[in-house]
């Protein structure tokens, strides 16, 4: 597939066919694609939990999907078609990793100090891995979806899994083939907002969007 279509067809799908599982071959791809992804200062502070069982994942929805008791916690259509998705993969980033990487010969801030840092690059960079495996999905004939996990559950999601406690979900990407129930987000509603809205050219006044 030509990399432009691939972009194009790229959107989240929120149901599987639960009875097609994802290829081992596949699976590899996505994360050999993933480690690609650009890191500040090559610290590639991240790890990827994948699951894959039906316990596995099965113990991810009950640690991370709001309970019964909680306002519109109840099981809805949304959680239903994604626990059908046969793979799970959980980016993690670990700041760590980048306050030493800098705080080394060739960069010199050994204070560690995270205000030196713009931005948390070490989720954005995550992040970046995560979109490589949305895009390999595409590539491969795969549907996916990346989504978050609520910052109340990230404790009961570190015990059910063991993850240490410097290592922070950026979110989840779900993959497998596409269900015959997916819905389209409402949001998609609003529609894309062009290039003329969101660019501007040498100045910010410069740009239609103003």
């Amino acid at each position: 597939m030509e990399f432009a279509e691939v972009v194009r067809r790229r959107r989240m799908v929120r149901d599987y066919d639960p009875d097609r599982p994802v290829p081992p071959d596949v699976r590899e791809r996505l994360l050999q694609h993933a480690i690609r992804a650009p890191s500040a200062g090559f610290s590639q502070g991240w790890a990827f939990l994948v699951l894959e069982t039906p316990e596995e994942r099965d113990r991810f929805w009950t640690a991370t999907a709001p309970s019964p008791t909680h306002p519109g916690g109840a099981p809805d259509g949304w959680l239903t078609r994604m626990r059908r998705a046969p793979l799970l993969v959980v980016p993690m980033s670990h700041k760590a990793d980048y306050l030493e990487r800098y705080a080394e010969a060739d960069k010199g801030w050994t204070d560690r100090d995270e205000s030196r840092w713009p931005v948390p690059y070490w989720d954005v960079d995550t992040g970046m891995a995560s979109l490589l495996m949305l895009l390999t999905a595409v590539d491969e004939g795969l549907a996916a979806c990346f989504f978050g996990v609520p910052p109340e559950r990230l404790a009961g999601f570190r015990a059910a899994f063991g993850v240490p406690d410097g290592y922070t979900p950026v979110g989840c990407v779900s993959v497998g083939y596409a269900g015959t129930e997916d819905k389209r987000s409402p949001s998609l509603r609003r529609g894309r907002r062009g290039v003329g809205e969101v660019v501007h050219r040498g100045h910010w006044e410069a740009g239609i969007g103003g």
